[in-house]
């Protein structure tokens, strides 16, 4: 896995191995279409290629071609960096650009919220607690194709902000969430 196993490991953990092996492969049939070997030079041209209009690609080729490329100031995966360091948190950005388009059978916006939260558990240190966990513990129902909706997210949040740091990163589910929130509406 590109970045690494999820601290907080459960079905979130397994949802997000999942995201990442559909990156892998999203760009993997990218690279077929251009036949391009992985890990050559023309491989690493081309995610440069990807980035210079990131809006010409669904989401996962662009998160697949920042795997590829390291960033020239901290020397991370670009994007993936630590706050602050310039050329990461620009490209953090050109995911964001990218194309979602939206899988068979499931809710308009369901694709933007995996993207998010993918984007969000993949380079964690770069979030708050409080996004970490809501977004953390939300990637298997959105995997499985369910949409909160905004009465239900809002909810989520109300009880998300009324935990300590401590407690959102230990808690193991959204149900687990909502309980330990000494307001359950």
């Amino acid at each position: 896995m590109k970045h690494g196993r999820l601290p907080r490991g459960g079905r979130p953990a397994v949802a997000l191995e999942e995201i990442e092996a559909g990156i892998e492969a999203a760009w993997l049939a990218f690279l077929a279409t251009f036949e391009v070997v992985a890990g050559s030079p023309d491989e690493t041209s081309l995610a440069e290629t990807v980035l210079q209009d990131p809006s010409e690609f669904e989401w996962r080729v662009v998160d697949g071609a920042l795997n590829r490329l390291t960033c020239q100031e901290c020397r991370s995966t670009l994007g993936a960096g630590r706050l602050g360091c310039h050329r990461c948190d620009q490209a953090n950005g050109y995911r964001f650009a990218a194309r979602e388009i939206d899988r068979p059978h499931v809710p308009p916006g369901n694709e933007h919220a995996l993207r998010v939260a993918s984007a969000v558990a993949r380079t964690r240190h770069r979030y708050s607690p409080r996004a970490r966990c809501g977004y953390e513990l939300g990637l298997p129902s959105l995997l499985s194709g369910d949409l909160p909706t905004t009465a239900e997210a809002q909810a989520l949040k109300a009880a998300i902000n009324e935990l300590s740091d401590a407690e959102l990163d230990s808690a193991t589910s959204l149900a687990d969430v909502v309980t330990r929130s000494p307001r359950q509406d």
